[in-house]
C-alpha cells in the first residue's frame, strides 16, 4: 500500500490524455501533473536540451513526493527513458514499449504505421521497439510536427485540421498499413480527424491509453495500490499560462480543473 500520488508530466497538455486513461482505469489514486507548455513543442528540440527538459520536470515531480513517475511524452521517451531509468531510484513507466506492444497485436498484414514529432520520429525508437517484438513486420513512420500546436490550440475537428492530417498521412495510407500508432500523446485529440483521414480499415493505437494499462499493471504488481478509503487529490502545474491551461484541460478531460499553479521549471 502507497498513499503518494503518481506523477505525471508532458511537453504540454497532451499529456492530460494520458491522465485520463490513468483516472479511468485507477480511480482511487491520487495524481500530479505536469505540462510545460512554456517550452512546448519538444519535438523540435535537439536531444540534449529535450534531456535537459525531461529532468528538470522530473525533479519538480519527486518534489512532490511522488511512487510513481508516469513520462506522458513520446519525445521525451524516445531521447531519455534510458537516462532516466538509471538516475532514479523510482518505477519508470513510459509511452513507447506498451504502444508497440498494443500495434504487434493489432496488425494483421503487417504493416504499421506511426506518426510522431520529428525527434520522436528522427529517433527511430518505435520502429526498433516493433521489430524487436516482431522482425518481419514493416514499419512506415511519418512526423507530423503541426498536429502539437493544433491540439494545444483546441483545433481537433476543423476544416484546418482535416487539411494538415491529409497532407501528412495519406502517403501513409498508400504504404498499406493496417495498424497506426499515434505516437504523441497530443495526438488521441485528434484521433476523430486522423481516423477520417485514415478510414475504418486502419486500427489507430493509443498510446495514452496503453501507457494507463502499464501504470495499472506496475501498480498490481508491486502493491502500490492506494487506499480506497481516502479521497483521491488531484493536482495540476503549468509553465505557461494557468488560464488556457485550465481552459483547455476543461475540454481534454471533460472536467473542470480548479487551481492549477503555475511553476518556474527553470529552477529545477
Amino acid at each position: 500500500m502507497d498513499n503518494r500520488p503518481i506523477g505525471i508530466f508532458d511537453s504540454g497538455l497532451g499529456g492530460l490524455t494520458v491522465l485520463k486513461e490513468i483516472k479511468n482505469l485507477l480511480p482511487e489514486e491520487s495524481l500530479v501533473y505536469f505540462g510545460d507548455s512554456g517550452r512546448s513543442p519538444y519535438g523540435t528540440k535537439s536531444k540534449e536540451i529535450i534531456i535537459k527538459y525531461t529532468f528538470q520536470d522530473i525533479r519538480f515531480l519527486l518534489n512532490q513526493d511522488i511512487k510513481m513517475i508516469v513520462i506522458a511524452c513520446n519525445t521525451a521517451s524516445a531521447c531519455s527513458i534510458d537516462m532516466v531509468k538509471r538516475s532514479f531510484d523510482i518505477p519508470v513507466v513510459e509511452v513507447i514499449k506498451p504502444g508497440s506492444i498494443s500495434a504487434v497485436r493489432a496488425t494483421v498484414n503487417k504493416k504499421v504505421g506511426v506518426i510522431g514529432t520529428v525527434a520522436t520520429v528522427d529517433s527511430g525508437v518505435y520502429e526498433r521497439a516493433i521489430n524487436k517484438i516482431e522482425p518481419t513486420i514493416e514499419v512506415y513512420q511519418k512526423a507530423c510536427p503541426m498536429f502539437v500546436p493544433l491540439a494545444e490550440e483546441g483545433w481537433w475537428e476543423n476544416n484546418i485540421a482535416q487539411k494538415i492530417a491529409e497532407e501528412y498521412l495519406l502517403s501513409l495510407k498508400e504504404k498499406g498499413i493496417d495498424t497506426l500508432v499515434l505516437g504523441c500523446t497530443h495526438y488521441p485529440l485528434l484521433h476523430n480527424t486522423i481516423a477520417k483521414v485514415m478510414g475504418d480499415g486502419v486500427k489507430l493505437v493509443n498510446s495514452a491509453l496503453e501507457a494507463a494499462k502499464a501504470v495499472k499493471e506496475v501498480i498490481s504488481k508491486n502493491n502500490y495500490g492506494r487506499d480506497k478509503g481516502i479521497a483521491p487529490v488531484h493536482r495540476y502545474y503549468t509553465s505557461d499560462s494557468v488560464e488556457k491551461f485550465e481552459s483547455l484541460g476543461n475540454s481534454i478531460l471533460n472536467k473542470k480543473i480548479r487551481s492549477a499553479e503555475k511553476v518556474d521549471i527553470e529552477r529545477y
